[in-house]
């Protein structure tokens, strides 16, 4: 019998689970990923405000699958399927025959038609945004050090996040905890406490998927730790100089965007409808319209629930999809019936604010402050990959806690172009 080509292109939450929950005899797995790495999201934005290092939350794909000798890994970037052959092109010319191809690359961050506002304001979705953005933060107040003109000074020192979203809010939170709080006796000629830190969301509340009291206290407790929120204020202008809201320009030489995704080009790969952020829509079964073979999971995906809501681009639900995409491969290659269609199980939605305060949505049950922030760190950590890994994070956490001092503070980057802006 013909051993099964699995190919799966990208190597998150939903093609690291598929790939560990796969096992069947005669089966080969191929992860192709442009990284050598999976990353653990979620904590991304603590690499980017110095709070964990890098090696904390990301791990080489090939160290996670090094005793199954049925997955091999590539380290490689798709660009293009051909269906009729089944073979997948990579950049380097390079092609990967497949039997069963699953499609999990993701999505970065979109600009709404704005792409050229990049530059001045980076998303935050994979460790080279991660180690830019602290880059950027830690040069801010450098760079505010050795400045004598005072407006300069002060644009220096105005942070400015764009989105409110869990990504956002968590961001500001700890923008706010660094400037006020770890920085403030080892400057000589500034004072870190006066940072502004401004939370911008053009919608009217921030945690926007949360229950309204839930962004209430939000936005409160954000308030609370100084970070100036406003609502219902679209961006209409990004540059070097800072950003417009409306007719106001506020100058802020340092902004994060955190406001929206946009898929990878997966669906043009393989010809399926997409939706708005251009994720494509797949069937029930997660597979593309008339491609039995082909499935689509995670970011990449548009997923209806059975009441007709889509499925979030949350860790959770790439996993479960990941998991279902496995039961059907198992099923097919065993010649056994296919599992029931994929429903998402809603685990509940979590973020974090700032030292001691969280907010969580489990549905009827709903938690903020203390106990909320102790059950979001416990939860991330459960999730972490290796006992080395939730043991470092604990214990950078658990110093940060106690001493207020973050522990991943060099500029190690060379400092290019686009720090300049």
């Amino acid at each position: 019998m013909a051993e099964h080509r699995v190919v799966i292109v990208g190597g998150g939450f939903a093609g690291l689970q598929l790939a560990k929950d796969l096992r069947c005899p005669d089966t080969s797995i191929t992860i192709i990923d442009r990284r050598n790495h999976h990353l653990f999201q979620p904590l991304l934005y603590q690499v980017a405000t110095t709070v964990l290092a890098t090696s904390e939350i990301a791990w080489p794909i090939r160290a996670v699958f090094r005793r199954r000798k049925d997955v091999s890994t590539l380290l490689g970037e798709v660009v293009g399927v051909d269906k009729a052959a089944r073979i997948v092109s990579l950049k380097d010319g390079n092609t990967i025959p497949y039997d069963t191809l699953v499609l999990a690359t993701g999505a970065r961050h979109a600009y709404f038609g704005r792409d050229e506002w990049e530059p001045f304001a980076p998303g935050l979705k994979a460790l080279e945004d991660a180690t830019t953005i602290r880059r950027r933060l830690l040069l801010a107040f450098e760079r505010a050090e050795l400045e004598s003109d005072p407006e300069i000074r002060r644009a220096m020192l105005t942070f400015s996040i764009i989105g409110a979203g869990p990504t956002g809010v968590e961001l500001a939170g700890i923008i706010a905890e660094l400037a006020h709080r770890t920085l403030v006796d080892e400057f000589r000629s500034i004072d870190t406490s006066s940072a502004r830190i401004l939370l911008v969301e053009a919608g009217n509340r921030v945690l926007p998927v949360f229950p309204e009291q839930l962004s209430a206290y939000a936005a409160r407790a954000l308030a609370a730790m100084g970070v100036e929120v406003r609502t219902g204020h679209p961006v209409t202008r990004c540059d070097e100089e800072g950003i417009a809201l409306g007719d106001e320009f506020i100058p802020s030489r340092t902004v994060i965007w955190a406001a929206g995704v946009q898929a990878s080009k997966a669906a043009a790969w393989v010809g399926a409808d997409k939706d708005r952020a251009g994720k494509a829509i797949v069937g029930r079964d997660l597979t593309v319209d008339g491609h039995p073979e082909i499935f689509v999971i995670g970011d990449t995906a548009s997923v209806k629930t059975e009441d007709g809501a889509a499925v979030p681009g949350v860790a959770p639900a790439a996993k479960q999809q990941g998991e279902y995409v496995a039961k059907v491969i198992n099923a097919r290659v065993r010649r056994r019936e296919p599992p029931a269609p994929f429903k998402y199980k809603h685990l509940g939605n979590l973020a974090t604010i700032g030292p001691n305060s969280a907010v969580i949505d489990f549905g009827r049950v709903q938690l903020k402050g203390t106990l909320a922030w102790w059950i979001w760190g416990l939860a991330h950590i459960y999730f972490l990959i290796g006992t080395r890994s939730r043991m470092a994070v604990a214990l950078s956490w658990l110093w940060a806690f106690v001493s207020g001092h973050h522990s991943a503070r060099l500029i190690t980057q060379k400092e290019t172009l686009k720090d300049e802006v």
